[in-house]
C-alpha cells in the first residue's frame, strides 16, 4: 500500500500512511479543535518511517472535533468517555487490518484531549496499545481496579505552569500507570498547555531508544 488514504471506516474519518522501514504504527490523537491531519507532521518527526494512523474525534464541541464530551473545562463526561474509549479501542485493530499497518508495536501519540482518551484506554486495560506518548494530559478518571500494564511504556510530557491541568493531577496519572505495571517517563517543562520543542525532542529521544 502506498500513498495516503483519507476515508471513513466504522464511523472514524481518518488518515492512514504505510510504514517505511519501521515496524511500528503511531496512533495519532489530536487535541480539541484538531482533525485527522493535525498531528501528521508530529508523527512524521516523532518516529520517521513508522506507519501513521490518525482518526478524527467524533464529538463536536461548538464545531471543534473532540474524542469525547465534557461538561465544562476540566470536567469530563465520564459516561461518554467510557463509550468513546471503547469505540476507539474496537476500531483500532480493524483499521490496522484494513490498511495492513504494523501491529507488533502500536504507540498512541496524543495531545490534550487525544492524550486523555489514550490514557483512558490504558487505565481501562483495553487491548491494542503497547505504549503511549501523552502530551499535556490530565487524569481522565480514577479506575476502581487497576489493569495489568506490564510491558507497556508511557512518556508523559507536561508543563509545570499548565493553566488547565494541575501538576498533582499529572503526577497522579503517572503514579497510577506505574502501579499498574507500566514503565513511565514523566518529563516536565516550564511551559503551559502546549508542546514545546524541548518536550518534543525528549519524546522523540524516548521513542527512538525504545525502538532500537
Amino acid at each position: 500500500m502506498t500513498g495516503t488514504l483519507n476515508i471513513t471506516t466504522n464511523t472514524f474519518v481518518h488518515v492512514a500512511r504505510p510504514a517505511r522501514g519501521v515496524d511500528t504504527t503511531l496512533l495519532l490523537l489530536h487535541g480539541t479543535g484538531g482533525d485527522e491531519r493535525d498531528l501528521l507532521p508530529l508523527g512524521e518527526q516523532l518516529l520517521p518511517g513508522a506507519a501513521l494512523l490518525s482518526p478524527r474525534g467524533q464529538v463536536s464541541e461548538r464545531g471543534m472535533p473532540r474524542f469525547f464530551r465534557r461538561h465544562a473545562e476540566g470536567v469530563l463526561d465520564l459516561e461518554d468517555l467510557a463509550v468513546r474509549t471503547t469505540e476507539l479501542a474496537t476500531w483500532l485493530p480493524l483499521a490496522l487490518d484494513t490498511h495492513a499497518l504494523p501491529t507488533r508495536r502500536v504507540i498512541a501519540a496524543g495531545f490534550s484531549n487525544g492524550a486523555n482518551i489514550a490514557a483512558s484506554q490504558l487505565l481501562r486495560g483495553l487491548p491494542g496499545l503497547h505504549g503511549a506518548v501523552l502530551l499535556s494530559p490530565m487524569l481522565p478518571f480514577e479506575p476502581a481496579v487497576l489493569p495489568s500494564l506490564q510491558g507497556v511504556r508511557v512518556f508523559i510530557g507536561a508543563g509545570r505552569h499548565d493553566p488547565l491541568v494541575p501538576m498533582a493531577q499529572v503526577e497522579r496519572l503517572a503514579a497510577l500507570l506505574q502501579q499498574a505495571g507500566a514503565e513511565v517517563t514523566l518529563h516536565w517543562t516550564p511551559g503551559g498547555h502546549g508542546i514545546t520543542p524541548e518536550e518534543f525532542q525528549a519524546a522523540r529521544d524516548w521513542v527512538s531508544t525504545w525502538t532500537d
